[in-house]
């Protein structure tokens, strides 16, 4: 699987697997049809949300939360249940060996009753056993928020470059004033300008075009507003980081972020795996230039300003 699967939990990764899986299923049966061995809408609707449970549990890299898992298949079950009602036809089909079952008129249907209904109170009551039961186990490792980064970082972004980074000298190379060389002032020069004005200097346009990079990839989790309050921000425990509070960007330094973007979750230290961070890496899907310009634009959108080594 980990050649298969890019690392990292894209939503448009998600969609583009399971809308090919479905099509699958749905090439499959048209062809069971043909040789008049189709399979019935019951059957498919099962299949097809099993096949999703597979994916979102064993091909997704790395894995995801069970939150965000049971929050895919929720929105996967009410996607199923929309398809098999889309006409009387299909409604009826579907929910035929569901009554059936009920009336259980034949053998097979009666037999299929009983265990059913053994069976689902049973899960029921294994499942809340096992969510509500103490959990006595003491803490992995010792919580930090910011953990202790390297020395230094190699990156090896999705173009294939591979370059490495001193983070104590290290700087963005996109944070340069109007002569083009590097400034810790140009952001408090330009923080109230507008990045869309047709003549924004080169600093601005580095943000429009991080800000850009942010809105496609990143505030799904972390919001429009950067607020940690994305989409699917509550299917993750803990949240993803809200950069608008002065705890999080605003004591670091843009290097520390450019290490902790490009390796994720997958490349938090021994002394942070608490935390979970379910951050994919996104070296390997942005390029260095492209993280660079991103972090650009939370610094500068937040108003906040990166900590120096001085």
């Amino acid at each position: 699987m980990e050649k298969f699967w890019i690392h990292g939990i894209m939503p448009i990764q998600l969609l583009l697997v399971l809308v090919f899986t479905m099509i699958l299923f749905v090439s499959v049966n048209y062809y069971l049809k043909k040789i008049g061995k189709g399979i019935t809408k019951f059957g498919q609707a099962i299949l097809i949300w099993l096949a999703a449970i597979f994916i979102f549990k064993f091909i997704v890299v790395p894995p995801l939360p069970s939150a965000l898992v049971y929050t895919f298949m929720g929105l996967m079950s009410i996607v199923i249940f929309i398809l098999v009602s889309a006409d009387e036809q299909s409604w009826e089909e579907f929910k035929r060996p569901i009554l059936n079952t009920l009336r259980s008129e034949t053998g097979v249907y009666k037999n299929a009753r009983i265990v059913t209904f053994a069976a689902l109170p049973l899960l029921a009551g294994i499942g809340t056993y096992d969510f509500l039961k103490p959990k006595f186990e003491e803490p992995i490792e010792l919580r930090t928020v910011h953990p202790a980064p390297p020395a230094a970082v190699d990156i090896e972004t999705v173009d294939g470059k591979k370059q490495k980074f001193t983070l104590q000298t290290a700087r963005n190379p996109f944070r340069i004033d109007d002569k083009g060389g590097y400034s810790d002032e140009v952001q408090v020069k330009y923080q109230n300008g507008n990045p869309w004005e047709k003549d924004a200097p080169q600093y601005l346009q580095y943000v429009r075009e991080g800000g850009a990079i942010f809105f496609q990839n990143c505030h799904f989790c972390h919001g429009d507003n950067l607020n940690g309050r994305g989409m699917f921000a509550f299917a993750f425990n803990p949240i993803p980081a809200n950069f608008t509070d002065a705890g999080t960007i605003a004591q670091l330094q843009e290097t520390f972020v450019l290490w902790r973007v490009s390796k994720g979750g997958p490349g938090l230290p021994r002394e942070g795996f608490p935390w979970a961070s379910a951050m994919p890496p996104w070296e390997q899907h942005l390029t260095t230039d492209e993280i660079w310009k991103v972090i650009l634009f939370e610094y500068w959108h937040t108003g906040y300003y990166p900590r120096t080594w001085d």
